[in-house]
């Protein structure tokens, strides 16, 4: 029957492809320049920026401050001085000021 084997040619399905999306590969965030901005020994005035971090790997210790967003700056003039804690393995940055306040008569001796 030649109109049943015509049938099938009216139903033929063609490849047939969707247009893919876009790729996120081209997307970059801007740097962020964290890390230490001063080193062990280096003068500092009030304000000077010693180390931009994410979360607390160093923690304030004497005359330095800590910004909302971990960043830990001098509060004095002075020299930055790094320690580290044995026991806690927590390191600290301190200020040493440049000109320490005169020790009471007691302690002179």
């Amino acid at each position: 029957d030649p109109q049943a084997r015509a049938l099938p040619l009216l139903f033929k399905r063609w490849a047939t492809k969707k247009a893919g999306g876009s790729t996120d590969n081209g997307k970059d965030s801007k740097p962020k320049y964290l890390g230490l901005k001063k080193s062990g020994g280096e003068k500092v005035i009030p304000g000077n920026i010693i180390v931009r971090q994410r979360g607390t790997r160093f923690h304030p210790g004497d005359f330095v401050g800590m910004g909302r967003d971990r960043t830990i700056y001098a509060l004095i003039e002075g020299t930055v001085r790094f320690e580290m804690n044995k026991k806690t393995q927590r390191k600290w940055i301190h200020v040493d000021p440049a000109n320490p306040p005169p020790l009471h008569p007691l302690f002179l001796k």
